[in-house]
């Protein structure tokens, strides 16, 4: 990777907004859970966003906690440490991979850079609290750590109905339809045609 030299002007101002976002409580409640998920001998990195980034950067740690979530069927076959730096990108792309399989949404998911050149740590942290959101909401057996660390997702809720209710449903009018109860067409002049006013002699 090239040497990046100190940012001005506009994009420092961008990548300070974007650095503001990045939660240290959070920080915390995502390394206690990958600890848990994934044994305690992935080590804890020092507090603060360098050493969070530090931590994940290679992305052998991301595919650990992939493959924790996925019981036998493991979606990351190999996982090798590299101090190349183009392994440890492939590292993070085959955990992204992984994890939109998995079920996190395209949006709620980072960009390869965000960790590895600490573009976004924030996105890193969104697309994390989804993945745990989405294996509490699972609740196949293989989450570790404390349920209320994240949300449950939202469930689909189909309902059925019968042919005799969905022919019920067509007869009414929705108030925000209105109604045309009263309405009538007197005082109305065909299209182009002047409007009459007639005034009392």
């Amino acid at each position: 990777m090239a040497n990046r030299g100190p940012q001005y002007g506009l994009s420092r101002e961008v990548q300070n907004k974007i650095d503001k976002k990045y939660d240290t409580e959070l920080e915390e409640r995502l390394v206690e859970w990958i600890i848990m998920q994934c044994g305690s001998a992935v080590g804890r990195p020092e507090p603060g966003k360098a050493g969070f980034q530090n931590w994940l950067k290679d992305g052998c740690l991301l595919c650990e906690l992939i493959n924790s979530l996925s019981g036998p069927n493991k979606p990351v076959k190999s996982i090798k440490p590299s101090s190349m730096a183009f392994k440890q990108m492939e590292q993070i792309s085959l955990f992204l991979k992984a994890a939109e399989n998995y079920g996190v949404t395209k949006t709620d998911m980072f960009q390869t850079v965000d960790l590895f050149e600490s573009k976004d740590l924030a996105a890193v942290q969104r697309t994390l609290m989804a993945l745990g959101s989405l294996a509490i909401t699972k609740d196949d057996g293989n989450y570790k750590g404390d349920p209320n660390w994240f949300h449950k997702k939202a469930q689909e809720n189909r309902r059925e109905f019968t042919e005799e209710q969905l022919s019920e449903g067509k007869n009414i009018i929705g108030l925000q339809m209105g109604t045309n109860k009263g309405a009538s067409q007197a005082g109305m002049t065909g299209y182009g045609q002047g409007r009459q006013i007639i005034g009392n002699p």
